[in-house]
């Protein structure tokens, strides 16, 4: 990772940003049902993503298919399960989100379901994660900045107050998909679970259409200009842009750089479809953005201060339980320089990530599928199967991506 950024890098984020602010003034700009919305633009990303995943993932897919990868062994159903659960919850968000954007202001809508990370943190508090200061003050700003966006809407009541309302369940239910992809995600590639979630989310959308008598065709071409856009921009360009810059910046930077969505988004609306923000709402959505900015910078802060607390003045902790090995422990004296060829001791990488904390950095905007989070796979303690290849094998992390 580059520890400056180049104009290649900045130019990346600035696509990323323009790209998935487009999501909701397309979704509002369509005379199309939200549902039908919401199921095209998934089933369009499936579209896309079945084909790159054949092409980048073929082995895999194939092992998967003949069962060679042990996917659904007994102990790998219940990371199947938590997949779907995922997969449900990314439904919900879409249905939400995409409704909300019809009943409420653009810049509403996308304030408000920015606020995941919010959501992703009292999450991860009712499941024992101590959270600092820092992180409490940041929840404590986005509360009273959603309080004060929506005073308006409140009193007004009406559709608008049902569209925040949505805005914040699509929210929740983002934070909600996170969570549940990182106790899914297993000994399955980014493409593969993408592809995965993106199928199921888009049969579940489409039973919901069938349920309600929702017409998936007979378009007009403002609605059919809108889904072309949703599939160019935050599906293609946006997914594309944001994996891109990820290999050039930290995953805080590009969380911090998507919030821009909420003023973006406000002008393409001003611009396309005539709609105004109420100056009264601008200090909420001020302490909108300013409260969840500090809630996503504190997490690692908060991840570092931990682990020098618990490692200092105790030398190399011991070698965790969960690792595939237990190498023999070397003895040299005291003081020895060893040479740059000499491999670092495996138990001071290990030790880095306890059964305790979660290795996982997220990164979300919602409409991008499971490329939202960036993710550090914690090593089984299972044998490796004799036919895995070799790049599997040395791999550390996997990258994802939701707006």
């Amino acid at each position: 990772m580059k520890s400056k950024l180049d104009p290649l890098s900045m130019a990346a984020m600035a696509v990323t940003v323009v790209s998935v602010s487009a999501t909701a003034p397309l979704t509002a700009a369509a005379s199309a049902s939200p549902l039908a919305m919401a199921f095209w633009r998934n089933c369009l990303g499936f579209a896309v993503l079945g084909p790159l995943l054949l092409l980048l993932r073929r082995r895999e897919v194939v092992r998967v298919a003949r069962g060679e990868r042990g996917v659904l062994r007994r102990e790998q159903w219940r990371p199947l399960v938590f997949g779907f659960l995922a997969a449900t919850a990314l439904a919900l968000h879409f249905a939400a989100f995409m409704t909300s954007t019809r009943l409420t202001s653009v810049a509403m809508s996308t304030a408000l379901v920015a606020t995941q990370p919010v959501w992703q943190a009292l999450i991860a508090a009712g499941q024992g994660v101590r959270s600092s200061r820092r992180t409490w003050m940041g929840l404590a700003l986005s509360v009273v900045g959603a309080a004060a966006a929506g005073g308006l809407d409140i009193r007004s009541g009406g559709t608008a107050l049902l569209g925040d309302l949505l805005a914040l369940v699509g929210a929740v239910a983002q934070a909600g998909y996170t969570a549940l992809s990182e106790r899914s995600r297993a000994d399955v590639s980014t493409p593969l679970y993408s592809t995965f979630t993106s199928l199921v989310c888009g049969l579940e959308l489409l039973a919901v259409c069938r349920l309600a008598h929702i017409p998936l065709t007979g378009f007009d071409r403002s609605t059919q200009l809108s889904l072309l856009g949703l599939l160019i921009l935050p599906q293609i360009l946006g997914l594309g842009s944001l994996n891109f810059a990820l290999g050039r910046t930290s995953a805080t930077t590009m969380s911090v750089l998507l919030l821009l969505e909420t003023p973006v988004a406000a002008l393409a609306a001003w611009w396309f479809l005539g709609q105004g923000i109420k100056p009264a709402t601008v200090p909420g959505l001020l302490l909108i953005i300013v409260g969840v900015t500090v809630v996503v910078t504190s997490g690692g802060v908060e991840q570092a201060t931990a682990q020098q607390g618990r490692h200092r003045g105790t030398g190399t902790p011991p070698y965790p339980a969960y690792a595939p090995y237990t190498p023999q422990p070397s003895y040299a004296p005291q003081h020895l320089t060893f040479p740059h060829s000499v491999k670092r001791d495996p138990r001071v990488d290990w030790a880095t990530y306890t059964g305790d904390e979660s290795p996982t950095v997220t990164l979300t905007y919602h409409g991008a599928g499971a490329f939202d989070t960036l993710f550090l796979r914690m090593p089984h303690a299972a044998e490796e199967e004799p036919g895995r290849d070799k790049d599997d094998r040395s791999r550390s992390g996997q990258t994802e991506g939701c707006r």
